[in-house]
């Protein structure tokens, strides 16, 4: 230790002994003179303190603010889940209501089914409903929806029946065009990959005066299948050939969503 350290040392020494050897009423003043000087700087620490904890105490750690925040992320999910349900409940209601209002308001005697199978490798040729002979089904019966024609029953057991697709090259309907005196047959054209087939009217009169948007209906032959005035669709274009014409048609009935169907058995 060096002689600095050792006289420091000594004045400490002698300056704690000078005040232990005080008499208790000065030792007393000095305290209480030192406390009214540090009064201030103890009570705004202790205030301090007291923010402090009361801060530490309302916030909350990372892992309570982890959970809060996936409960929050569980409640949204679960909240839109819901709103999703009731807007796809509503929109089946407006679909249900506005078949069985076209039910009521048709010509024909209808039969709701429902479509129960339908087989990928064979998506736009045929499907299974739910109904069959033991319904008074019977082969080749039409098929319809309100937009339009679907097809026709082909297989009929008890109570299943599959249903040939208007889009299936084998489904031939006699049609007619809206406004017109032009007639032909119906059928479904594939195409390439796995887009949706085309319906083509044939047989058409070669200078066929046919516009995008007009209206094809069933023709209703004698002895037909498809009774008059059920809609096939709209022409969507027209090409004339070298020994009659043909027209592209967009189906009225939704091939790719189709969920409720009727039979027709008849008339009313």
């Amino acid at each position: 230790m060096s002689k600095l350290h050792l006289i420091l040392l000594a004045i400490a020494i002698a300056i704690a002994v000078g005040f232990l050897a005080l008499p208790t009423s000065v030792m007393k003043a000095w305290q209480a003179r030192f406390l009214d000087v540090s009064t201030p700087a103890l009570e705004a620490g202790s205030a301090l303190s007291d923010r402090i904890s009361k801060l530490n105490t309302g916030l909350k750690t990372l892992d309570e603010l982890e959970a809060d925040n996936a409960a929050l992320v569980a409640q949204n999910n679960q909240l839109r889940a819901i709103n999703q349900l009731l807007s796809e409940t509503e929109e089946e209601n407006k679909r249900l209501r506005a078949a069985l209002d076209y039910r009521d308001r048709s010509a024909f005697k209808l039969l709701p089914a429902k479509i129960i199978s339908r087989d990928a490798s064979s998506w736009w040729n045929t499907m299974t409903i739910n109904r069959g002979f033991s319904s008074k089904v019977d082969s080749s019966q039409p098929v319809l929806t309100a937009e339009g024609l679907v097809g026709r029953t082909t297989t009929v057991a008890k109570d299943v029946s599959i249903v040939l697709l208007l889009t299936d090259e084998s489904c031939r309907v006699a049609a007619r065009v809206e406004g017109t005196n032009e007639q032909g047959i119906l059928s479904g054209r594939r195409v390439n990959g796995n887009a949706a087939p085309e319906l083509v009217l044939n047989f058409l009169t070669r200078d066929a005066k046919l516009q995008p948007g007009m209206k094809v209906f069933t023709a209703g032959v004698s002895g037909a299948v498809f009774p008059a005035g059920i809609p096939l669709g709209t022409v969507k274009e027209f090409q004339a050939r070298e020994l009659d014409g043909q027209a592209i048609i967009e189906p009225a009935a939704d091939f790719s969503r189709l969920e409720d169907v009727f039979v027709v058995l008849g008339s009313q």
